[in-house]
């Protein structure tokens, strides 16, 4: 019998961490899905490594994805990972939990390493399961990521988890106990990533409790009575790393159809290693995500984008201003309790979307639904999401581009909506800007 049985799927991993001595700074390295703009960032990444053991060496930066030379990268980082295991370059330091304290800038966010049932997951729209996507998934993103996982024998993951906790019952009660025998790392990230330390907590004890607090989360009862439905109960919703989580579903489905209904049932790849955090830690930040349009005519995808969002929308103005101050300025004296603005930048000035009655409830919502069906009809026109309004102006502000700006959106009704109105629009927020993102370090075995 597994003493950690719960009924939330969640499984106390056994956690590989590098072996005393590795140089922490170099091993961990930024999420894959962040600077895919930037390719100076991953230069530099490369430089500050150099030969030292690294999960550098363990992924692949999106920014290199369906390149040519795609397939003998993949083939090279599952060589490096059956290495790393053979080597002894990771450690298998037991079953247990990690807590993990991370700062960046002023913010100190607290987390749990555990892993979670892929049975208890489906990114389909209106999916009522315990763990749910919190934004829609675009299955065209699963095919180059599983081929980077079908094969590899290590997991290490970017993927941050949320629980609604106002009562603070499941992770706080665990840095409150952690002491300094548990720890087993304290160092600085590079690339100006902050500080992070990690506990290893072994104790039965504690580890229950945690499972039994969340248990009582999901409980039908408690459910109801925090949200007022009486619709199947969400525990966990994605906070970063969904294309990720997804991926891994598609593996384990891929992997489940050799397996008899024993061997699937305590199969590694079943899980996925997530850090799970409280959306209610007052380190946590919902940042907007914004969009940069590259390769485009930008008078003429301006007069297209207006044309749609006033047939998606209705009423629909464009203002264009010569600084960013006077369109801010032009911003404020517009602004309105129903309508949508949707401030943006190109080479010749500053401007912005004034849609009077949106259709969408979330700014992010009104401009995206434009913004899909203009890359599909526009030759040679891309978009990638990015963090911080700074590089985002430097991005629109270049030929042939176009930066777009989004509001911020409130923690606080995150788990209503997604509850209530289902999966946010496509990359409505993130958990802090690109170096705040979870960096890779600790690993797990996804293979028999």
């Amino acid at each position: 019998m597994n003493k950690y049985e719960n009924s939330v799927g969640v499984l106390i991993p056994e956690i590989l961490l590098p072996k005393e001595g590795t140089d922490m700074t170099k091993w961990a390295v930024v999420a894959c899905d962040q600077f895919t703009s930037q390719p100076d960032y991953w230069q530099e990444t490369e430089s500050i490594v150099g030969d030292a053991p690294s999960t550098l060496r363990l992924m692949l930066p999106e920014m290199y994805l369906e390149k040519p030379d795609e397939a003998e990268r993949i083939e090279k980082i599952n060589a490096t990972m059956k290495s790393y295991l053979d080597t002894g370059v990771l450690e298998n330091i037991g079953r247990g939990i990690m807590y993990v304290e991370r700062r960046a800038g002023a913010n100190v966010r607290h987390g749990i390493m555990v892993a979670l049932d892929l049975e208890c997951y489906d990114y389909s729209k209106g999916s009522t399961t315990l763990i749910r996507a919190t934004e829609g998934t675009i299955v065209e993103r699963i095919p180059p990521r599983l081929r980077i996982r079908k094969d590899a024998p290590v997991e290490l993951p970017h993927i941050l988890v949320l629980i609604d906790d106002p009562e603070r019952t499941v992770i706080e009660p665990i840095g409150e106990s952690v002491g300094e025998s548990e720890k087993r790392y304290d160092f600085e990230l590079m690339q100006g990533g902050g500080h992070i330390k990690g506990y290893f907590i072994k104790d039965d004890a504690r580890i229950d409790r945690a499972l039994r607090a969340l248990e009582a989360l999901a409980s039908p009862e408690v459910f109801s009575a925090k949200y007022g439905t009486d619709a199947p109960s969400l525990l966990f919703a994605m906070g970063d790393g969904n294309h990720s989580f997804a991926t891994a579903k598609a593996n384990w489905e891929q992997i489940k159809k050799t397996l008899s209904p024993e061997e699937a049932a305590n199969h590694p790849a079943r899980y996925a290693l997530v850090e799970l955090e409280n959306v209610h830690d007052s380190g946590i930040e919902f940042e907007p995500i914004h969009r940069v349009v590259f390769g485009v005519d930008t008078k003429k995808a301006i007069a297209w984008l207006s044309a749609k969002l006033s047939e998606q929308n209705g009423e629909t103005e464009m203002h264009l201003y010569g600084s960013k101050a006077e369109r801010d300025d032009a911003m404020a004296a517009n602004a309105c309790s129903k309508c949508h603005l949707l401030p943006f930048m190109i080479k010749e000035g500053y401007g912005y979307f004034k849609v009077s009655d949106p259709a969408a409830q979330l700014e992010v919502g009104t401009l995206q639904n434009a913004l899909d069906i203009f890359i599909k009809e526009t030759d040679g026109a891309t978009i990638d999401y990015i963090h911080g309004e700074q590089v985002v102006d430097e991005l629109g502000r270049k030929d042939n581009n176009i930066g777009f700006i989004l509001p911020n959106m409130g923690k606080s009704a995150f788990f209503k909506t997604v509850i209530f109105d289902g999966a946010l629009p496509r990359k409505t927020f993130s958990m802090g800007e690109a170096n705040e993102k979870r960096y890779y370090l600790e690993c797990r075995k996804i293979s028999k």
